[in-house]
C-alpha cells in the first residue's frame, strides 16, 4: 500500500484552534499497519527483538537461567506488565 493510499484513508481531529491533535485510522488499516511494523517476513520475530544485539539477547536469556536456577519465578501477568511498560 503506497503513502498516498494510507493517507487518503486517514482523517485528522483539530482542536478549537484549528490545531491537529488526534488521527482516526480505520481498523483495517491500522491491522495492516501494526502488522508491517511488529515483526519481520523472514524470522516472525517483532522488529524490536530483530533489532537487538545477539549480545543482549544472550545475557538475557543467561540472567533468565540464573534467575530461574535460583527459584526466582514470574507471573505471566507480571511478564507482560513489563512488556507493556
Amino acid at each position: 500500500m503506497s503513502i498516498g493510499q494510507i493517507n487518503s484513508q486517514i482523517r485528522y481531529v483539530t482542536n478549537a484552534d484549528g490545531e491537529t491533535t488526534d488521527v482516526l485510522v480505520p481498523i483495517e488499516l491500522w491491522q495492516q499497519l501494526m502488522s508491517c511494523i511488529n515483526s519481520d517476513d523472514v524470522s516472525g520475530l517483532a522488529l524490536m527483538d530483530e533489532q537487538q544485539p545477539k549480545a543482549q539477547i544472550l545475557a538475557d536469556l543467561q540472567e533468565s537461567l540464573r534467575q530461574a536456577a535460583a527459584g526466582r519465578t514470574f507471573p505471566v501477568s507480571a511478564l507482560w506488565d513489563d512488556i507493556k511498560a
